[in-house]
């Protein structure tokens, strides 16, 4: 399958992360979004952070200013059907994933392939409820995005080999590592990494240390390089509670059951950077423990 168009639905941290290195890539790029607002701060994101790139000596000017005209922008979801390549990465929600795919079926070419950058939700049953089980995968790409080299590739029940290999070559022209997961939930890397962002909250819950000493003890203790409550604030404290929620009703087991403590800064709106405060408050010059 040659791949020469991709399509990335949304505009937010993830997917104008995907839109950079696609485009970077050499391939051309249309990404879309229901808000012109989240457009316009993607294209000026995405130009920032190659800058940084070019600054750095990583990237030539020439480079930046090619890939920069290879992104086309648009708010209607089924400009997007003429891609060889699909990247859903809207918000980490089934019910929302599942109407982006469905709307975007009867404007599609007979071989686009149709791939999800979810973080935890079942890819077969995604995929089952599309007309292309077969050519649906899982393409899960870490943040932030230029910079992370691992992408998980999940497979779906029905996920065809020229699929998987087809993808496998996208993330290799993306100077990439792959990472072959099976569709079980959270897949690899959040099924790791979850369950330990969530009994760090636990520790904080239950008084066992403060916000700073549990980040500490993580950064310098096991030489992570961000604390688990810090790492939480950055990927957002939503996505957490929704992917602990995933594996908890998915592999009804009790050692996955968000924390309460979780739950309520969920519920409080306090969902980490992005609202600028979540374990740390971020709304001064240095960021400052809530707990």
């Amino acid at each position: 399958m040659e791949i020469s168009r991709i399509g990335v639905v949304g505009a937010g941290q993830m997917g104008n992360g995907i839109a950079h290195v696609c485009a970077l890539a050499g391939y051309d790029v249309v990404m879309t979004d229901i808000s012109a607002e989240a457009l316009t701060a993607a294209m000026a994101l995405i130009e920032r952070n190659m800058g940084r790139q070019v600054s750095r000596g990583k990237i030539a000017e020439a480079d930046m200013k090619a890939a920069m005209a290879r992104i086309g922008t648009t708010q209607t979801l089924t400009d997007l059907g003429a891609s060889d390549l699909i990247i859903e990465a809207a918000t980490e929600r089934e019910t929302v994933k599942q109407a982006i795919f469905e709307d975007l079926l009867p404007h599609l070419k007979p071989d686009t392939i149709l791939t999800s950058n979810t973080s935890s939700i079942s890819i077969t049953r995604l995929a089952s409820r599309t007309d292309r089980p077969e050519k649906f995968m899982g393409f899960h790409f870490m943040n932030p995005v230029p910079v992370m080299e691992l992408v998980e590739l999940i497979r779906g029940i029905a996920t065809d080999e020229p699929t998987f290999l087809a993808c496998k070559g996208v993330v290799d022209r993306l100077g990439k590592t792959a990472a072959t997961a099976e569709d079980f939930p959270a897949f690899i890397v959040n099924r790791i990494l979850m369950p330990m962002i969530n009994e760090a909250v636990y520790t904080l819950y239950e008084g066992v240390g403060s916000v700073t000493s549990i980040d500490q003890a993580m950064k310098l203790g096991t030489n992570h390089p961000m604390g688990p409550l810090e790492l939480a604030d950055f990927i957002g404290l939503d996505t957490c509670l929704a992917i602990m929620n995933v594996l908890h009703d998915g592999l009804a087991d009790t050692k996955y059951r968000p924390c309460p403590l979780l739950v309520k800064y969920v519920e409080a709106g306090w969902l980490g950077r992005k609202t600028q405060r979540g374990f740390y408050d971020y709304h001064g010059e240095a960021p400052v423990p809530t707990r």
